[in-house]
């Protein structure tokens, strides 16, 4: 296999904030992908965006050359997340937001011919898109007003008054499908492309269009597959009748992504997916010549396949591993669902949102996708309805019989543990954890472990096993069977920790708190719980396994300090992934999740030091209803870390999390433990006592960690501006704290003053970020000359 071709790419070019698809809403399969194939002279290059194993705030672009066995990739890290991507005949495109104009963006085109080594070239700024699409050597895109603009196409003349709601790009020719009713096809293209234009259809209602070579077909809203121009595949009536969501139009034939998520193909000589893959669920599939690729999703990984041509075959059909599924979007804008396990490949509280072609059960990531739409006759429909009602009932009627036998045998069981435990109350699982209803857009699927399994995995729990302690019980490393690597939390025996019924009763509190709120929580910077154990009485929870432990150690217990932590970058980067967790719970957790005890010892760090909060048991939830958290029995959290108004009032808001987590920001740029000894006093502080009015009298260096080197001028400019922030978030009145949302933003910015995002630097135009002093009063960033 020839070495992939090396891309020589601006490492600004593709940061795509919110804006960019706030407006966006995709027709029918996503019009903005994630993954394109390309040409580079004879090479087919495959480039999609991918997670970045470096830090949780980065999402690369990887390339591959077609064949062989992809092990050679060549990675382009980007300091801001990439957005969409769009190839063909000797280059690559993409979008990032405008520098000049707000709200605008850019889109920049690189060549990939001869040696690549050109720079990219700004072929477009304007108001954001919704939908890209390429061909040949052309690119188009739908704008978010509708309008359809093409770039490097002269003489080709498209009418600003049309507006459309998607495109797809030929050989000289575009084809797309114009808003309102019916959403009927209008196409434009030169001489050499006046068959396919003119063998559009004239009537009907389409939601989806695809184009390759001289030829097209669209999909229309019934179901109705059409094809024209040179040469198109032959459409069988039944193939023509099946609900399709997607299309991918190659040189041989045209793939169809149904809306029970398998795929069909057809046409003479086109490739079919190969038997493992033939019934396969995806989520995207396009076509390049005579090779397609395909999002495969499987137990909610996402993973790049291609096949067809001379490039794929057996032995090198996966190419990339785990991709990011689709561009991120505010969780708000999913209509009709969350991708399992998208929110944590997204940053912000952001998520990947399921296509309204589908209905996906979210509990479940490996559930089928339901079809929605779809033109099957009426006999056929009598026929599903009938077969489904029988069904129905019959599965009604074992779940009523299974029901019964399982609540006698719960009923008994309790009768016997409770007069083993006194008559404690002991409740083997939080109402509803186990009920798809009951979660949220972005839950978790609980897995059920044996508890043998789990003995097996510690060595009978043995203390060489045990690695630390939680809100309830010890916390042991153990292996799986299938070789995972977990953390696994056992409630303490009863009758060793306490006769106390109380003491028992709060341990139960604690169980099914963390049970019932990790059950909800799906995002990067909040510990994955992987499932639970109730078997005999045991109250057993088992999560990721978190290799660089937590943050409390890392910053006071590790000698020396590991390279993340001993650099002001690496604690800011820190700092903005646990205040993104807590963002989360706040914000878009259902109900919202309040923790209650945030400190450093509850910051868990993984592999890649992405900080994870941890341990719920103290948490409370909002009440949907009432808007209010559920008042707990009593006042829960960690000296040194407990908020005062909370403390003293007894009344719980979201504020008292951020007093919290301004205490662990504070620890972070000192270095000191929450209570310690200072030198110029006799008695311990509280490190809010000690930092504070330094900060406040605008000598932040003072409290600077001595461990780490002196701050660049960057770098202290952000500490000071981070010091201001704590000493908002530790103040005396709550409601004059910022919001989680907040402090994230401040964070963000602190991180570009720090030099974490260098792409945004203005040195070249010969100005500086400045961050406002005020606090949180001005969340912004001036600039001065």
């Amino acid at each position: 296999m020839p070495p992939p071709r090396r891309l020589h790419l601006d490492a600004t070019f593709l940061f795509l904030p919110v804006f960019l698809f706030a407006t966006w809403r995709p027709v029918a399969a996503a019009a903005l992908s994630t993954f394109a194939m390309a040409k580079a002279d004879t090479t087919t290059i495959v480039c999609a965006l991918l997670p970045s194993a470096a830090s949780p705030l980065l999402v690369d672009l990887n390339c591959t050359a077609a064949g062989g066995d992809h092990a050679r990739q060549v990675t382009y890290p980007s300091s801001h997340p990439f957005a969409a991507l769009a190839g063909g005949e000797n280059f690559l495109c993409a979008v990032r937001p405008s520098g000049e104009r707000a709200g605008d963006i850019d889109m920049r085109w690189w060549d990939l011919s001869g040696d690549g080594s050109s720079s990219s070239k700004r072929v477009y700024m304007g108001p954001p898109l919704r939908a890209l699409s390429s061909g040949e050597y052309r690119v188009c895109g739908v704008l978010s007003s509708g309008e359809l603009h093409c770039w490097r196409w002269r003489g080709l003349n498209i009418s600003r008054d049309l507006r459309f709601a998607a495109a797809a790009v030929g050989d000289g020719f575009v084809c797309g499908i114009l808003k309102g009713t019916p959403a009927s096809i209008r196409c434009f293209g030169n001489d050499t492309a006046a068959a396919a234009v003119a063998g559009a259809p004239a009537d009907g209602s389409f939601d989806v269009v695809a184009a390759c070579g001289h030829r097209a077909c669209a999909l229309s809203t019934t179901g109705v597959l059409a094809c024209w121009g040179h040469d198109p595949p032959t459409v069988a009536p039944d193939d023509a009748a099946t609900g399709y969501a997607a299309l991918a139009l190659g040189e041989a034939g045209v793939c169809g992504l149904r809306t029970n998520s398998t795929i069909r193909c057809f046409g003479d000589g086109v490739a079919v997916p190969p038997a493992g893959l033939a019934r396969a669920q995806f989520l995207d599939v396009r076509a390049y010549g005579k090779a397609f690729c395909g999002v495969l999703m499987s137990h909610g990984q996402y993973s790049l396949v291609c096949w067809g041509g001379p490039e794929f075959n057996a032995t090198n059909r996966l190419v990339f591993g785990r991709v990011l599924p689709g561009p991120c979007l505010p969780m708000s804008s999913c209509q009709c669902g969350v991708l399992p396990g998208s929110a944590n490949l997204c940053d912000d509280g952001r998520c990947v949102c399921v296509d309204c072609a589908f209905e996906l059960n979210v509990a479940r990531p490996n559930a089928s996708l339901v079809p929605v739409k779809g033109g099957r006759g009426r006999k056929t429909m009598w026929i599903a309805i009938a077969a489904g009602t029988t069904a129905f009932f019959v599965f009604f009627v074992a779940l009523q019989f299974a029901l019964v036998l399982r609540c006698r045998r719960r009923r008994r069981r309790r009768r016997n543990e409770q007069d083993t435990s006194g008559g404690a109350q002991q409740s083997l699982m939080p109402p509803r954890v186990g009920s798809s209803r009951s979660r949220g857009p972005g839950s978790v699927v609980v897995e059920n472990f044996m508890l043998d399994m789990l003995h097996a995995s510690t060595d009978g729990f043995s203390d060489d096993s045990r690695i630390g302690t939680g809100s309830f019980g010890s916390v042991y490393r153990g292996t799986l069977p299938d070789g995972r690597e977990v953390a696994i939390k056992r409630a303490e025996d009863s009758a060793k920790a306490s006769s106390s019924v109380a003491r028992h009763r709060d341990r139960e509190t604690a169980f099914d708190s963390e049970l019932t709120a990790l059950a909800r929580a799906n995002h990067k910077n909040i510990v994955c719980l992987l499932g639970c154990c109730a078997d005999s009485g045991e109250r057993v929870l088992v999560y990721e396994f978190m290799a660089n432990g937590t943050l409390h150690d890392q910053l006071h217990s590790r000698s020396p300090l590991a390279a993340v932590v001993s650099s002001w970058r690496g604690r800011l980067t820190i700092a903005l992934g646990a205040a993104r967790g807590i963002e989360y719970m706040h914000v878009y957790a259902v109900p919202p999740i309040i923790h209650r005890d945030v400190k450093s010892a509850n910051i868990l760090l993984d592999d890649a030091w992405t900080a994870k909060i941890a341990d719920f048991g103290l948490s409370s939830v909002l009440d949907p209803g009432a808007g209010t958290p559920q008042e707990p029995l009593y006042t829960g959290g960690t000296v040194g870390y407990m908020d005062p108004e909370y403390y003293r009032l007894q009344h719980l808001t979201d504020k008292s999390d951020v007093y919290s987590f301004g205490v662990v920001l504070l620890e972070l740029v000192s270095g000191c433990r929450v209570v310690q000894r200072y030198a110029e006093s006799v008695t311990p502080k509280n490190v809010v006592e000690f930092a504070v009015p330094h900060i406040l009298a605008d000598d932040v260096a003072r409290v600077l960690d001595p461990r780490l080197p002196a701050p660049t001028p960057g770098e202290a400019e952000a500490l000071a501006y981070v010091g201001y922030l704590a000493a908002d978030c530790v103040g005396p009145v709550g409601c004059e704290r910022p919001s989680m949302t907040e402090v994230v933003v401040a964070l963000e910015r602190a991180l570009v003053a720090c030099g974490a995002a260098a792409p945004l630097s203005r040195a070249s135009t010969g100005r500086r970020s400045v961050l406002s002093r005020s606090g949180t009063d001005q969340f912004d960033l001036t600039d001065t000359d």
